[in-house]
């Protein structure tokens, strides 16, 4: 009886995973737009995405003890179910920041995503980051 049960978990577990990925796989092959009629927007605002990204930056170590400061351009798509993806970096300043910047975005909660003639649709985002010592 245990084993038969185990066995019906694992099952509705596989079919649920190749669900999920027939989602993503469907989602991936939807247009991505530059510009939308409504562009994306992180909840609570831009005020509200300044705050996440000052509570939850963290300086690297190796960047301070170089004192290298600059700007990253984190680039990544906001998909029609607000989450955040293919996130990468298109402008690099060092490899500390350019992962620092990575793991910040890619831990952002879900966003309200973008419309176009009334559809939700993936919207490419721009985000700079600005690194700078006190």
């Amino acid at each position: 009886m245990k084993k038969l049960i185990l066995m019906l978990l694992m099952a509705v577990c596989c079919l649920m995973t190749a669900n999920a990925q027939k989602t993503v796989v469907s989602q991936k092959n939807q247009k991505v737009y530059d510009m939308a009629e409504q562009m994306p927007e992180y909840p609570g605002g831009m005020p509200a995405m300044m705050e996440f990204l000052m509570h939850n930056m963290k300086y690297p170590k190796d960047a301070e003890k170089q004192k290298v400061e600059g700007k990253v351009l984190v680039q990544f798509v906001v998909e029609t179910d607000g989450r955040v993806s293919d996130v990468k970096v298109a402008k690099e300043v060092f490899p500390s920041l350019d992962a620092e910047a990575i793991r910040v975005v890619q831990a952002m909660p879900k966003w309200t995503p973008g419309k176009d003639k009334g559809k939700l649709v993936r919207v490419k985002y721009n985000l700079p980051i600005t690194f700078r010592l006190k």
